[in-house]
């Protein structure tokens, strides 16, 4: 996987291939939601939750909580 800034269905897309977009970002919010040490590090590299996009870094720090998709 290349990290890099993504649309957030993009890459919710990615994890969940077989949902619609909307449901597969809804999926990766709860998953994100229920991992305190990522919420804390996307919070920490100013990731908000209203943004369109996951900066690289955020993929960084998703990607090394929740695994690749």
């Amino acid at each position: 996987m290349t990290i890099k800034s993504y649309p957030k269905s993009e890459l919710a897309m990615l994890y969940f291939p077989d949902s619609t977009p909307h449901v597969a970002l809804n999926r990766l919010n709860a998953w994100i939601r229920r991992c305190p040490p990522l919420t804390d590090a996307l919070a920490a590299c100013y990731q908000s939750r209203h943004a369109k996009f996951f900066s690289a870094q955020a993929v960084r720090y998703i990607v090394e909580y929740l695994g690749e998709p």
